[in-house]
């Protein structure tokens, strides 16, 4: 299995599979950064908070989690990661669908990367 690390404005991830029935990663957000407000066509996703104490928006609610919490995303949801805090924080991502990195529909995105 090939790991691959990729860097983002907001951090860098850690992906472990692709395409095969799951796509995994490790998400490590930046203090004070965010994901942008995006959704997916072809894929939805699976989020365990490993370390941090994340805010993440599903549509239009906002909710803070801790390590431990589970969050459930299906496809078509608008969904964000932010972190408020001042430390790292580490989420795993399970993918599950036709995954493609440019599926996402952005909606809002603090480092003009909207289409």
């Amino acid at each position: 299995m090939k790991t691959i690390r990729v860097t983002r404005p907001w951090g860098t991830f850690i992906q472990f599979t692709h395409n095969e029935k799951s796509t995994v990663k490790i998400l490590e957000i930046k203090p004070k950064e965010m994901l942008s407000l995006q959704s997916h066509k072809k894929r939805a996703e699976f989020w365990y908070v490993v370390e941090g104490n994340p805010t993440i928006v599903l549509n239009t609610k906002t909710k803070k989690y801790k390590p431990g919490d589970s969050i459930k995303i299906g496809k078509t949801v608008k969904h964000r990661i932010i972190n408020n805090t001042k430390t790292k924080i580490r989420i795993l991502e399970i993918s599950t669908g036709d995954f493609d990195e440019h599926d996402e529909i952005r909606y809002e995105d603090k480092y003009d990367r909207l289409k």
